[in-house]
């Protein structure tokens, strides 16, 4: 693999994790100026956890589980893309 491509991976995960942020920044009822890098929801469980919380608190449809699976894990990874999941599920 060419360093292209490394490089065009690294902005593509990038990107998912700044989408992701927003969404989760939205979700939590932040400010249009605090959605973008200030957000840490992907890497700090300090902060990926009141979501979690919100989450549970917003259970309307039953992906809630997924999230609670992820938790199980203890890996922030997997708890963050499934909270990101149950909220894209939430808004539709």
């Amino acid at each position: 693999m060419d360093l292209r491509s490394k490089d065009a991976i690294e902005s593509s995960k990038q990107h998912d994790i700044d989408m992701g942020n927003i969404l989760i920044a939205e979700f939590m009822g932040k400010e249009i100026y605090q959605k973008h890098h200030e957000s840490n929801y992907h890497c700090s469980w300090d902060w990926l956890m009141p979501v979690v919380q919100k989450c549970r608190q917003e259970n309307r449809l039953d992906y809630f589980d997924f999230v609670y699976y992820a938790l199980e894990q203890c890996d922030i990874n997997i708890t963050y893309k499934a909270v990101v999941e149950f909220i894209k599920n939430q808004n539709n």
